[in-house]
């Protein structure tokens, strides 16, 4: 497996297959912002050329910055083998080096796998209400680094 920065071909290939990997309608959550303008910290994984992981996260303004994950994709036949803690590893890291204290995420009530996934990684969960708008719950992760 090859962890590097995103590239825009990786971007081009990722909006085309997002909708796959997650079963869903999400691919306006890979906005071009978070290649464009936030994309200097995310990442991409590989197998033999083949793109099976993504990570798309920032470092935000606030005193200490924040170090935000925003997207973590994984291909769905390479799930459970250790991209996703790979991914948020390096991220965590570079994160640290920036400056961050914290590593925050969100996600929907309900979406279990993230749930188990952050509590895996140490990440304390708050379900907060209204968080996206008026009854519009948010499950937010936070990590102390």
């Amino acid at each position: 497996m090859l962890l590097r920065a995103l590239a825009k071909q990786d971007y081009d290939q990722i909006v085309q297959v997002i909708d796959r990997w997650s079963g869903g309608p999400t691919s306006t959550l890979v906005h071009p912002l978070f290649f464009y303008e936030l994309g200097q910290l995310a990442l991409v994984v590989e197998r033999d050329t083949q793109l099976v992981g993504f990570l798309f996260g920032f470092i935000t303004t606030s005193k200490p910055p924040i170090g935000y994950i925003h997207l973590l994709g994984i291909h769905p036949e390479f799930r459970r083998r250790g991209i996703g803690r790979l991914l948020y590893a390096k991220f965590e890291e570079d994160s640290r080096m920036c400056g961050c204290t914290t590593l925050k995420a969100m996600t929907t009530p309900g979406n279990e796998s993230a749930l188990a996934f952050h509590k895996a990684l140490g990440f304390t969960v708050e379900l907060l209400e209204d968080y996206a708008g008026p009854e519009r719950p948010r499950v937010v992760f936070a990590k102390n680094l």
